[in-house]
């Protein structure tokens, strides 16, 4: 992995609310990413693309898209989003008038070409619901998208996942369809990945032959009840996105993603001394 790689970073779950609103009277979910766009703008080396897999507003209305917009101006890298259940096409749409969408009416699904890469971003939601699902012409784009171009490398990005990952309250609202997916998803083998949001912590497995991962969120995590002990519960635990890091080579090349930490941390400090020696 010696070639220079394409950065995409990953940010979900934003939650955006109207000035001065926390969520659920807590947690305060602008300052979050006000905190995860300075972190983006710090990094090195800059990621080449900035993807939003969902949830940008919370209720929504077009005041809170006004207020993303505003916090997302001080960001210096290109980005795009997907819709995710507490969002609204129609506003969205509105609010992002400059989105290569490639419907005119109904799913925001977006194709983006970075480089030798292409990002396939998929309209999960279901207006008024909670829960996930890929309409018809979603997975009919999908299916001709990938078939276009057999031998460039595609990453998806949706909201929902398309798979268990054991909390009680948000497995009954993931991907609803996810067997339609999978079946696309394996008869085109230039996949590489699948990127969620949706529980607002990070996860790992496979799904159709692929890994699938799910983004943490800046703001709050979705609590990691595994046994159905509480009520649907949120936790405020170290935020984080993700940095899925593409390297080109044969077989589509190798495609590495990384958590990072938001926040200021002690560090870097060298491993060896100026004498080479270990410290």
């Amino acid at each position: 992995m010696s070639s220079k790689p394409i950065l995409i970073a990953q940010i979900s779950d934003l939650h955006i609310k109207l000035p001065g609103a926390l969520a659920y009277g807590r947690v305060d979910t602008a300052m979050a990413l006000e905190r995860c766009v300075a972190a983006l703008n710090a990094f090195e080396p800059a990621p080449d693309f900035v993807v939003i897999s969902g949830d940008l507003v919370d209720t929504p209305t077009a005041e809170e898209y006004d207020h993303l917009k505003q916090l997302l101006a001080p960001l210096r890298l290109p980005f795009a989003g997907v819709p995710g259940n507490h969002d609204s096409r129609e506003l969205m749409r509105a609010a992002l008038p400059a989105a290569s969408f490639a419907h005119a009416t109904g799913p925001l699904d977006q194709k983006i070409e970075v480089g030798g890469l292409d990002l396939l971003l998929l309209d999960s939601s279901v207006p008024g619901k909670p829960h996930g699902m890929l309409e018809t012409s979603t997975l009919q784009w999908l299916d001709a998208t990938l078939a276009a171009a057999s031998d460039r490398p595609a990453l998806i990005f949706l909201h929902h996942p398309p798979f268990k990952g054991g909390i009680w309250h948000m497995d009954r609202q993931d991907l609803f369809n996810a067997d339609e997916l999978a079946r696309i998803v394996r008869s085109h083998p230039r996949t590489r990945l699948i990127a969620c949001g949706h529980v607002h912590r990070a996860m790992l497995t496979t799904f159709a032959g692929i890994p699938v991962t799910i983004c943490p969120a800046p703001n709050h995590a979705v609590d990691l009840d595994l046994a159905q002990l509480r009520e649907p519960s949120f936790r405020v635990e170290p935020p984080a996105f993700h940095l899925h890091a593409w390297f080109p080579g044969q077989e589509f090349g190798q495609l590495v993603t990384h958590q990072v930490p938001i926040g200021q941390f002690d560090g870097p400090h060298p491993f060896f001394g100026a004498d080479g020696k270990l410290l």
